[in-house]
């Protein structure tokens, strides 16, 4: 099981739950990252599930901040912004959600997935001391250049954030590097070019590519966009830090949504679905 960073000294340091995290887990197994969008199909049912997700197996949760305008979310979790947008899910009321869940001991790690144009809107500063008092751990904008994120990065440092950045596969090695050195709390690797959506199979050079950004960086990488099932999780798990599931959850709570299963049914269902993900990642036997 490769799980170990590397010594290249080009990344920030990660800190707070984010770190004390990967340190946990380090050279023991990956860490697992469910995506949950904030409001579908309402806060209500997104709080019950944050409450319980980090005993069925979740280790740090993302959290998508809905937009009317998703930059790289497939058909799936597009629906679901759209969804909580019409649900009333706006960002006070996200923020509020999660002071409340901190207040009562929910301790998972989280991170906000936020396009730029909502941070920019609420102006930076605001916006990350908003997200750090409310209790979130770190923040990815997607739709952010490495050429304007030194700033970003040093004002969410500056509040206790970590701000976590993508690097595809069609990222050119030296714009990686600009990338990764610009990032903390950990690296978010899109396994393949294209929009989020689970695939049937994942690109045969994923792994390699790991390898490669690895020499990078010394931050955890974590691997997202594809990834949906117990054997992709296994397979994957051997050279990542982290394994992202969004559309599979997001499939599944919309369905079961709309079976009328109620809270309970769904939560618990979803709950399950985390739990049989997080069975399948490969573990050190000698940790």
């Amino acid at each position: 099981m490769s799980v170990s960073f590397s010594s290249a000294p080009t990344a920030t340091t990660a800190h707070g739950r984010i770190a004390a995290l990967f340190d946990r887990l380090r050279n023991r197994r990956p860490a697992l990252m469910p995506f949950v969008t904030a409001g579908d199909p309402n806060l209500e049912t997104t709080a019950a599930l944050l409450r319980v997700l980090g005993d069925r197996g979740a280790d740090l949760i993302e959290l998508g901040i809905p937009y009317s305008d998703p930059i790289a979310d497939g058909p799936v979790i597009a629906a679901s912004y759209t969804r909580a947008l019409k649900s009333g899910t706006r960002l006070d009321r996200i923020l509020n959600m999660v002071r409340v869940l901190r207040s009562e001991g929910v301790a998972t790690p989280m991170v906000a997935m936020s396009s730029y144009s909502i941070i920019y809107r609420r102006e930076p500063e605001r916006f990350l001391a908003d997200a750090h008092a409310a209790g979130l751990d770190g923040l990815i904008a997607p739709d952010l250049p490495v050429e304007e994120a030194e700033s970003l990065l040093n004002k969410a440092r500056a509040v206790g954030l970590d701000l976590i950045q993508l690097v595809t596969p069609t990222t050119p090695h030296e714009r990686a590097a600009r990338i990764v050195a610009s990032c903390s709390g950990f690296v978010y690797y899109v396994s393949v070019a294209g929009t989020t959506g689970e695939r049937h199979e994942l690109p045969p050079d994923l792994l390699e590519n790991v390898a490669r950004l690895r020499s990078l960086t010394t931050l955890p990488i974590c691997v997202g966009f594809g990834i949906g099932r117990p054997d992709q999780i296994a397979a994957i798990g051997t050279s990542a830090d982290g394994l992202i599931v969004g559309s599979a959850l997001v499939r599944r709570l919309a369905e079961a949504h709309d079976r009328a299963a109620g809270m309970a049914p769904l939560v618990e269902e979803i709950g399950d679905f985390v739990a049989t993900l997080a069975q399948a990642l490969p573990r050190n036997p000698q940790s």
